[in-house]
């Protein structure tokens, strides 16, 4: 059954959505980098806690620091809404950003450029983390070969922008959609590209696995490439430095089990990753993505009638 295509008063929310960014892009180009940066940081930290995503984030602080205290809790929220508003804002000017060398510093690069080096495809993964952005730029820096996967926008309008945008900085995405994309993926690791994804989001339909004591369900694809070519996984986070400056840590990659029965390898490479990801999250908790709904909906649901 097809979709039917959206009628003109979601075209004209479109458009509108898309024409506030072009003015907020122009305005962003007119001043300082780290300008931009702290107005959104300090934008999200006063707009932030008015808006429903405030309880998301606050009930998924509480999960992963159940001993936390009130003053605690607090301080992360308020740690939150800044990077997230810093990330919003530096996304207009992430190519300003990549253009600077003195703005990116990656760690361990070597990791990277031995796979460019001896033409080896990696499945790389990361998360949420700060400007997460930056993981391209590392990636593109280091010389590999890689399809950087992306879920498309609704907003067809934005979602041309966002691939334009990532263009500029030499960031080709691709929105691997059904069987088809999984196709294109496997073909481009045939071909000895690299795949890079980010994997720390609730994946309806995923493998169920733990993630901070809770199962989460999560996408298996990164570990179903890793295992099928029989290829490492090399995990990748990014780190705030201060204001619009950042590190990109290229860690220690690794190979996943296998063992001949599939869908118990899946699984324990699931719970591998969600365990990279957990200590990301706990090395530096004000720069993970907390609004998204990343437990079952019923987690949330208690929460709010609470």
């Amino acid at each position: 059954m097809t979709e039917s295509p959206p009628n003109w008063r979601q075209r004209s929310l479109w458009h509108i959505e898309a024409w506030a960014y072009d003015f907020a892009q122009f305005l962003a180009r007119l001043v300082p980098i780290d300008t931009v940066s702290d107005f959104g940081g300090w934008l999200f930290r006063t707009l932030g806690p008015l808006t429903s995503k405030h309880r998301i984030a606050e009930t998924n602080l509480r999960i992963v620091f159940p001993k936390a205290t009130e003053a605690e809790i607090a301080d992360l929220l308020r740690a939150q809404w800044d990077e997230l508003g810093r990330w919003i804002a530096e996304f207009p000017i992430a190519d300003r950003i990549a253009a600077d060398p003195d703005r990116v510093e990656v760690e361990h690069i070597e990791r990277l450029t031995v796979l460019a080096q001896e033409h080896r495809p990696a499945v790389l993964i990361s998360g949420h983390f700060s400007n997460f952005d930056m993981m391209a730029v590392a990636i593109m820096r280091s010389g590999v070969q890689s399809q950087i996967t992306y879920r498309a926008l609704n907003n067809p309008y934005m979602d041309r922008r966002i691939v334009e945008m990532r263009r500029r900085y030499g960031v080709r995405l691709f929105a691997p959609k059904g069987t088809s994309g999984a196709r294109e993926l496997f073909r481009a690791v045939g071909r000895g590209e690299s795949i890079a994804l980010l994997n720390d989001q609730k994946f309806n339909g995923g493998v169920a696995a733990p993630f901070f004591g809770r199962m989460a369900h999560t996408a298996p694809g990164p570990s179903t490439y890793a295992l099928h070519f029989g290829i490492p996984v090399q995990p990748i986070s990014v780190q705030r430095r201060h204001k619009a400056r950042f590190k990109v840590v290229i860690h220690e990659p690794f190979r996943l089990a296998d063992t001949g029965d599939r869908d118990a390898d899946i699984e324990t490479a699931v719970r591998r990753i969600n365990a990279f990801m957990e200590a990301r999250v706990l090395e530096r908790p004000g720069e993970w993505f907390w609004v998204h709904r990343r437990w079952p909906g019923e987690t949330y649901r208690r929460r709010k009638a609470a």
